[in-house]
């Protein structure tokens, strides 16, 4: 009597592939549909233009010093705000994860992510205008003697990019940094080094791989700044982001050719970032961190 044939889940799991294998495949299917094919319509999109060979669009751009200049503008607003942002919230978030009420200091310094980036924008409007209570605070007490305005220019954009970039950066080093056991650092303490010394040799070895991830994301989102810079920038001037160079093409010149290139240009120069950010992880730390979780 010849062997009876395997089922299908039989050949399947053979190969590799069992249910829980197959679990994963609706979170592929939904990457496909939403990131893969996009980014590909819009790659194949930008060697469509309307006038010229294949690259005409790109040639444009790099041609166009009001154009090609967004770039250096985006990075000139995402590069600091990336700094700033780890800058604070690393001792921050040492500091938080010593304190019996951690929750509720994590809910107060992550409330300007519920409260949205048009929103922030509006009140910093208010906040920071010529006739603002900054400004009106400054010169109550004598420290300015004319109004100041921080908004329709570069420090009204970089002021809402730290309100809501830095909550963000702050739960994902937070993160990183409850996971560090303890005793790592009472084990140096013991030895006699200092609270510097302890950071530098044992904290921040640790932290590294963990704030490279954090300074990806939070330059990425940085980088993708549109409605701060129409509403508290100046869109023509100082803060014409790329975004807004890739808007305009799309939605007032309708040539979404243009704006899938200049997409495609913004997701580089982010590659670029990512890549050389991961670089120098490596080369500061190489080591595992696995004997650093509590």
């Amino acid at each position: 009597m010849a062997d009876p044939q395997p089922s299908l889940r039989q050949r399947l799991a053979l190969r590799g592939i069992d249910g829980v294998t197959l679990l994963a495949l609706p979170a592929i299917l939904f990457v496909l549909a939403v990131f893969i094919y996009p980014f590909a319509y819009g790659l194949l999109l930008s060697f469509e233009p309307k006038e010229g060979g294949a690259l005409a669009n790109y040639q444009r751009f790099f041609s166009d010093p009001f154009l090609y200049r967004t770039i250096a503008t985006t990075l000139w607003l995402a590069g600091p705000v990336t700094v700033i942002s780890l800058a604070l919230a690393v001792p921050i978030a040492l500091r938080v994860r010593l304190m019996t009420r951690q929750r509720l200091l994590t809910t107060i310094l992550v409330l300007p992510v519920t409260l949205g980036t048009v929103l922030v924008a509006e009140g910093l409007l208010n906040y920071l205008g010529p006739q603002g209570w900054f400004s009106r605070t400054l010169m109550l007490f004598g420290v300015i003697e004319h109004p100041l305005k921080l908004t329709n220019n570069y420090w009204g954009v970089f002021a809402s990019l730290i309100i809501t970039g830095f909550p963000f950066t702050f739960l994902l080093t937070l993160s990183y940094v409850t996971g560090i056991d303890p005793a790592l650092e009472h084990a140096a303490a013991t030895h006699g080094a200092g609270a510097w010394q302890r950071f530098r040799h044992v904290f921040l070895p640790l932290l590294a791989p963990g704030l490279a991830i954090s300074a990806c994301l939070s330059f990425v989102q940085a980088f993708a700044v549109f409605p701060s810079a129409i509403l508290l920038g100046a869109p023509a001037g100082p803060t014409r982001v790329i975004s807004i160079a890739a808007y305009q093409a799309a939605f007032e010149q309708y040539d979404y050719s243009m704006a899938s290139a200049i997409a495609m240009i913004m997701a580089a120069v982010q590659m670029v970032i990512v890549v050389a950010i991961l670089a120098f992880r490596n080369l500061f730390y190489r080591g595992s961190t696995a004997g650093g979780k509590g």
